[in-house]
């Protein structure tokens, strides 16, 4: 098919429509989320005054502030507060399984998991940290452009029903966020984080679920279509398979949630029916943590 300058502009504005709703929804997602001080407050190299503390040994005299000494019978130094930003890297799941919700609002998870990232990027942003995409689609820089710029890409999506975490373009020792249902293949989930774990990346892994995926709600016949409609399954009586259904479920969460410890990582799972600013205060807090 040959495009025309009508289709393109049609297939651009396609594109282009999530993308204000989004930047506005995490904008405010990320002014409603009290973060309080920024989490890496830490002696380190920096022009921040952070704390004084009891002279040591190997301090040096002209590091000693005779002011807040003279007020004591001990010696005192400033500790500087540690300013090296770190590079925080996020994948959010692209996949047709994202678009499914059964929620009256119409929220899907990819709309909970795009808002999300976005707005623990802002709250990054603001922190001082440096922020991008992985898959070599964004490399990690600071500014309000930049979240413009993460929005527009998280807005596209896949024709498949699944996908699997994007390492390309990792730093090593950086940060990492990937959002996701994790529905996908588990051995091709365990090789990208393994991939990560190998680079020293540390981060958080957080499971966007439905609620009717999470209680299985299904009675009598029903008709079960994957997002893409390449997969269907037919029953007559969906509640027999309700057990078996949140056995796998639950078997899969504990694989990841064994995975995220194995590889240092965080792990939490968030249903699209609860706040999402809880969960941003939770990832914030997650890829804040030293492992």
């Amino acid at each position: 098919m040959i495009d025309t300058p009508l289709s393109l502009r049609t297939a651009s504005e396609d594109l282009a429509a999530p993308f204000p709703p989004l930047l506005a929804e995490a904008e405010h997602l990320a002014a409603t989320v009290l973060v309080g001080d920024h989490g890496r407050r830490r002696a380190g190299l920096g022009d921040t005054f952070w704390q004084y503390r009891p002279a040591q040994n190997h301090d040096e005299m002209r590091s000693i502030d005779w002011r807040r000494s003279a007020r004591s019978d001990a010696q005192f130094v400033q500790d500087k507060e540690w300013q090296i930003a770190q590079s925080v890297l996020m994948w959010v799941d692209p996949g047709a399984s994202m678009g499914f919700t059964t929620l009256k609002s119409g929220v899907t998870k990819a709309q909970r998991a795009r808002s999300l990232a976005l707005a623990t990027a802002i709250l990054l942003l603001r922190g001082g940290e440096r922020v991008g995409l992985t898959g070599n689609q964004l490399p990690p820089k600071r500014g309000e452009a930049q979240i413009a710029q993460m929005a527009h890409l998280l807005c596209a999506t896949s024709d498949a029903d699944f996908a699997t975490p994007d390492t390309r373009g990792m730093l090593r020792h950086s940060r990492a966020l990937f959002v996701s249902d994790f529905m996908g293949d588990i051995t091709e989930i365990e090789a990208a984080m393994t991939k990560a774990a190998d680079a020293d990346v540390r981060g958080a892994l957080v499971q966007i679920l439905d609620p009717a995926e999470e209680a299985f709600p299904f009675d009598g016949r029903t008709i079960f279509e994957s997002m893409s409609g390449e997969i269907t399954h037919e029953t007559l009586k969906a509640r027999d398979l309700r057990d078996r259904y949140l056995d796998r479920l639950a078997e899969r969460k504990d694989r990841l949630a064994a995975l995220a410890r194995t590889c240092g990582w965080q792990f939490h799972t968030h249903h699209t029916d609860q706040s999402a600013a809880s969960a941003v205060l939770w990832v914030y807090a997650a890829l804040e943590r030293r492992t």
